[in-house]
């Protein structure tokens, strides 16, 4: 990721690290970078993180609270001033209150959680204050699969742009915008009218391939999608052309407006991204709806491929020393974690993590290679159902017993969001490679694999009235593994 930046980029870097490394000495912190594409389900993540640490909740795996080494844990002022805070208090009442699932991620938000521990070592409890402040990062997946873009110049993205909509699983949903881009001329004089049209086909497309049917994952630029306080501005008002040749865009045209807009885009809207917020992580945890994926067929899954290992190889990962460390903050943990893990019974939950294992195989070979860590695991930030068997005839089925959300549908029977159910959720396939085969046409929805999705759970309450903490599947595994060794 270095040669993307500039040596001003990574000036300003490195001042920045060495301030937050200065700061460090006296009040020790470590920055969880937290993101998924959409509906993955990071905002539950971060909620039911802090939701647990905050109420002591059931957490096995997770050494430090396991062994009692943990005092207390509180919530603090967040250090970055200028990054809206995460609403957790909201989100807290919204799966508690009112199960419902909270709104999900549209801009960045902070947190800043502090843990007070006692070390597990006498060497460490004489020298170490015992308290770790975790800032954890909440982002849109979509922004990063933006920061591959720093590195192909317009022309480069407009071919590869028309080659994944030209693909079977997009062709009919990109008909529109590329039947309108094939009849303008790039050399025509620059017109604000047809730019905006083009634009807004083009962000069309992108949120048609965001749907559930399909289930895209790969649809750069991600402010197209979720455009925020950008949405209208020039710096939003472009989009590739096709066929282009490699002769400079001639001054005034259509096309050198593209460009320039183009250009704009990475310089005011990625750079600042990458620099202010993902140069300065430590860890890293990538959440993926792989369910999503499977329900909508093989050309969804391939697609979910292709958009893991461009953002896993986003990251400034790698294991730095002391001296580097000063001036630049690499992750040495990435965890890969394949959620909703619930809607399927635990029989299923090593091939789910073996499905997306294979899908990271190429990202995580090559991030070996810089000595950073990868995990995968497959978990449930917030559990939303249980397990239990039925009788259907001599056999003996194993189910997951919840409440569908409003609208879902098994079999014809449409759930009305109140009545609880128990399903059958059937068994993902052995054959990892079988859910990666194209189909030649459009997919066949009575083949896909189906899952329902369950509206959170009724929290438990004590003898004396008190609600416990929210229910999870490896949310302790993937604490450990997180920040488990700074709490040591």
């Amino acid at each position: 990721m270095a040669s993307l930046t500039s040596i001003g980029d990574e000036a300003l870097i490195a001042l920045d690290t060495l301030a937050g490394r200065a700061a460090g000495i006296v009040s020790p912190t470590l920055r969880l970078g937290v993101t998924g594409l959409s509906r993955a389900g990071k905002t539950v993540f971060i909620t039911s993180l802090v939701h647990n640490l905050l109420h002591g909740g059931r957490l096995p795996l997770f050494e430090a609270q396991k062994s009692g080494r943990i005092a207390k844990t509180y919530l603090e002022h967040q250090p970055d001033d200028t990054v809206p805070r995460f609403q957790y208090e909201d989100h807290v009442a919204a799966l508690v209150d009112q199960r419902i699932w909270p709104d999900s991620t549209r801009a960045i938000s902070e947190l800043r959680l502090t843990i007070d521990y006692e070390s597990a070592s006498g060497w460490g409890r004489l020298f170490s204050r015992g308290r770790l402040s975790l800032d954890i990062i909440d982002y849109p997946g979509e922004w990063l699969l933006d920061l591959p873009l720093l590195g192909k110049d317009y022309i480069t993205f407009s071919r590869e742009a028309v080659e994944l909509a030209r693909l079977p699983v997009r062709s009919d949903l990109s008909q529109q915008w590329l039947q309108l881009a094939a009849t303008i001329d790039p050399d025509a004089p620059a017109d604000e009218m047809t730019a905006r049209t083009l634009a807004d086909t083009f962000a069309a497309y992108l949120k048609a391939g965001k749907s559930d049917s399909r289930a895209l994952s790969t649809l750069p630029p991600g402010r197209f999608l979720m455009p925020g306080d950008l949405d209208g501005s020039p710096a939003l008002t472009f989009a590739p052309l096709p066929d282009l040749n490699d002769q400079r865009a001639k001054p005034g045209s259509l096309r050198a407006m593209m460009e320039r807009r183009y250009e704009a885009y990475k310089t005011h809207v990625v750079k600042p991204f990458f620099r202010e917020h993902v140069a300065r992580l430590d860890r890293q945890i990538v959440l993926i709806d792989a369910m999503q994926a499977l329900n909508s067929g093989p050309e969804a899954v391939q697609d979910l491929e292709r958009a893991l290992t461009e953002i896993l190889a986003c990251f400034r990962a790698g294991r730095a020393n002391f001296l580097t460390g000063l001036l630049s903050r690499k992750i040495d943990r990435i965890l890969i974690a394949a959620t909703k893990a619930d809607h399927i019974h635990h029989e299923s939950h090593d091939r789910l993590q073996a499905i997306v294992r294979r899908l990271t195989d190429r990202a995580i070979e090559r991030a070996a290679l810089s000595g950073v860590d990868v995990d995968v695991v497959a978990m449930a930030a917030v559990r939303a159902t249980r397990e239990g068997t039925v009788k259907q005839g001599r056999d003996t089925l194993p189910v997951i017993i919840g409440t569908p959300l409003a609208g879902e549908t098994i079999g014809g029977e449409s759930f009305d969001g109140n009545s609880e159910t128990a399903i059958f959720p059937g068994d993902l396939p052995a054959d990892v490679n079988s859910l990666l085969e194209s189909s030649s046409g459009p997919v066949n929805q009575s083949e896909v694999i189906r899952f329902v999705r369950f509206r959170p759970p009724k929290l438990e309450r004590t003898s004396e009235g008190l609600s416990l903490s929210l229910p999870h599947i490896r949310l302790d595994r993937a604490l450990q593994y997180l920040i488990g060794d700074h709490l040591a």
